[in-house]
């Protein structure tokens, strides 16, 4: 164990390396050049309520977006269901549901499932012969992600795991499926288990491609040709959004049943501008967790006025709040609980991201 601890420690720190020598400046002049955005959006409101910034310590389904090697607190099973209406107030109807199960199957490992898939409203077919909307009929875009993660504590103190993700996306006659994995590490220590690092790497794989009807359409070779060929055009390949997570936590123990957490996130991004979250975490004896955080990157104040405005390149203000209500439905030292999650994501000129979820936990 001491040898694996060893090993951990040194691609700790030559990742911890590699991203400060990189701090904060990200590739945004490779912006909008990544597939899939969607592996970026956190579904889980517990987590989603302090901006991610609890990596290093999140555990439940919500790991298995933030850090899977988290899953390990699970002690029998652990079902989260969660609601999100993106963007609220656009009149883009986008809505987001995740469903997500862990079971513990073993004295130190844990597997998952989990599912998440965007609502994207109807949209009116349309072509250059008919380019009146209603005369076609309508369609739905699907983005769907799926997660099989398998997670194991290798002593009281370090945890790992990882996510094979599966990708899908599709409009009605066009569509495309890729595959990536996610790795992280947790480690705790301590006098109370109270400090805590955590590094993760996301969305890591091969690029992904479209294909289908779609990208096909009838056309004359010669004008004044009665007879019309199939054309198909060719999709270019992209890659995926991936991302490098470093994160601490310092738990301040204030009685025995109350504790306020510190937390720290900083993230490397290969196609966008890094970023860093800080979040505070009130936890009164596990049944009300009151939670708040803030995201910076490079010229996110812009629209604020403080920076250039052409610096900004995300919707999001950077302020995220929640809370948590966890009632438990038995009695004993992991007595069954049913809880209840809300986040708020503020954005410029939309109504924010709102999150509910529903999670039962024994």
């Amino acid at each position: 164990m001491k040898r694996l601890f060893r090993y951990i420690t040194m691609i700790l720190a030559v990742l911890f390396g590699f991203t400060v020598s990189q701090a904060f400046a990200g590739n945004p002049d490779r912006s909008g050049q990544a597939g899939a955005p969607e592996l970026l959006i956190n579904p889980w409101a517990a987590s989603a309520g302090w901006g991610n910034a609890g990596m290093s310590s999140v555990h439940g389904v919500d790991a298995l977006f933030g850090n899977v090697a988290g899953i390990t607190a699970t002690n029998k099973f652990d079902a989260n269901f969660t609601y999100t209406s993106w963007l609220a107030g656009s009149g883009a109807d986008i809505h987001v549901s995740a469903f997500g199960l862990l079971a513990r199957v073993g004295e130190s490992s844990v597997l998952g499932v989990s599912m998440m898939s965007f609502s994207l409203g109807v949209i009116p077919v349309t072509t250059t012969e008919n380019p009146d909307p209603g005369t076609l009929g309508t369609y739905k875009p699907s983005l769907m992600n799926i997660n099989l993660s398998f997670a194991k504590a290798f002593s009281n103190s370090i945890s790992g795991g990882f996510n094979l993700k599966i990708i899908s996306e599709s409009i009605r006659d066009m569509g495309g499926v890729g595959i990536a994995i996610d790795a992280g590490i947790q480690y705790v220590t301590g006098p109370f288990d109270n400090v805590h690092f955590g590094i993760t790497l996301k969305n890591i794989g091969p690029t992904m491609k479209f294909s289908g009807d779609g990208l096909s359409y009838k056309a004359f070779l010669v004008e004044g040709d009665p007879n019309q060929f199939t054309v198909v055009q060719r999709a270019d390949e992209f890659e995926l959004p991936t991302q490098l997570s470093i994160a601490a936590a310092y738990d301040f123990v204030l009685g025995e049943t109350s504790r306020l957490t510190l937390a720290g996130n900083f993230c490397s991004n290969s196609f966008t501008k890094d970023q860093l979250t800080f979040g505070l975490q009130y936890n009164w004896n596990e049944i009300l967790l009151v939670r708040a955080g803030y995201t910076w990157e490079k010229g996110i104040w812009a629209k604020g006025g403080f920076e250039d405005v052409d610096e900004c390149m995300n919707v999001n203000r950077g302020l995220s709040a929640g809370l948590s209500v966890q009632a438990p439905l038995s009695k004993g030292e992991n007595p069954v609980r049913l809880a209840v999650d809300y986040a708020f994501r503020d954005t410029f000129t939309f109504k924010g991201h709102h999150s509910v979820g529903v999670r039962l936990i024994f």
